[in-house]
């Protein structure tokens, strides 16, 4: 059973998500807020697995919250899905570099939001490639003016494992990777495992995050 948490200032699209949990029967809702900080004190007391949460909330918006989870040595389980009705590129990126775990529109369908919280239940990231693409394009603009951050833990990566994190940063997982490679999974798996070992990632979003600080982009 994955434990969810919702929090979303708008009380329609709280109850729109909610319907959508209580109606998966893997699925489990243990609370709603609708605000940060009540997002928060709500992640304290139940520990979810994953957690739905807006961008844009009065008070403390969603990107704040992100950056409170990810220093709360409580919470570094806790897994986030952004989910938005803004498909805005800065979104995107300041969410993945707080230490959300996927993005997705409120419009898609009740099944893909369902989906979503099973793949970032499972530690995998939710970016859509074409989404990924337009960050990384963003990100790289901003190399280009001499504004984006210092890169480290490149040395560290064989250049095997910094393939693999390019191809992580296009949206694809393991078993797409490995069908592009004509490698086995398991062999892709152990790969991006060590790399999220050497740069102390927590999950596959913050190996995108490295890719797009590290300009790394795949062969061909």
């Amino acid at each position: 059973m994955i434990r969810v948490a919702l929090a979303d200032d708008e009380a329609v699209v709280r109850m729109g998500l909610r319907v959508l949990i209580e109606r998966e029967a893997d699925l489990e809702l243990v609370g709603e807020a609708a605000d940060g900080a009540a997002a928060l004190d709500l992640l304290r007391r139940t520990r979810p697995d994953v957690l739905l949460l807006d961008i844009r909330m009065p008070g403390m918006d969603g990107v704040a919250t992100l950056k409170a989870i990810a220093t709360d040595p409580g919470l570094r389980d806790v897994r986030v899905i952004v989910v938005t009705t803004f498909e805005i590129d800065r979104y995107v990126f300041e969410s993945l570099q707080a230490g959300a775990g996927g993005f997705i529109l409120k419009e898609r369908a009740p099944e893909e939001l369902a989906h979503a919280v099973r793949v970032v239940a499972a530690g995998e990231a939710l970016l859509s490639p074409s989404v990924t693409r337009r960050v990384i394009g963003m990100f790289g603009r901003h190399l280009a003016d001499g504004i984006g951050p210092a890169v480290a833990g490149l040395d560290e990566l064989t250049p095997r494992e910094r393939e693999m994190v390019a191809w992580v940063a296009t949206g694809r997982s393991n078993e797409e990777i490995a069908r592009e490679l004509v490698l086995s999974r398991d062999t892709v798996r152990t790969h991006v495992s060590r790399a999220m070992v050497k740069l102390h990632a927590r999950d596959r979003a913050q190996l995108v995050v490295f890719a797009m600080r590290a300009g790394l982009t795949i062969p061909g």
